[in-house]
């Protein structure tokens, strides 16, 4: 019988934390290079990039918070 522990949980959670920070930041470079692309046509749509711009900020801080979570500045 195995016997699940909170130590056991915790490694889940944190890898799926890590997991999702991965997926945030392919999405978020992905979203970059469709930002470049959109930017260099000269009849771009400005509400689509805008809304590019801003969905990628959003990514950026989720990113940070995952970071953070994962990684804690623990002052002693």
């Amino acid at each position: 019988m195995v016997e699940i522990t909170d130590d056991d949980d915790d490694d889940d959670v944190r890898l799926q934390m890590q997991q999702r920070l991965l997926e945030l930041e392919l999405e978020h470079r992905d979203l970059d290079a469709a930002i470049h692309h959109l930017a260099d046509d000269p009849l771009h749509d400005q509400l689509v990039l805008k809304r590019m711009k801003r969905r990628k900020l959003l990514l950026k801080d989720q990113i940070h918070w995952l970071e953070r979570q994962l990684d804690p500045d623990i002052r002693a």
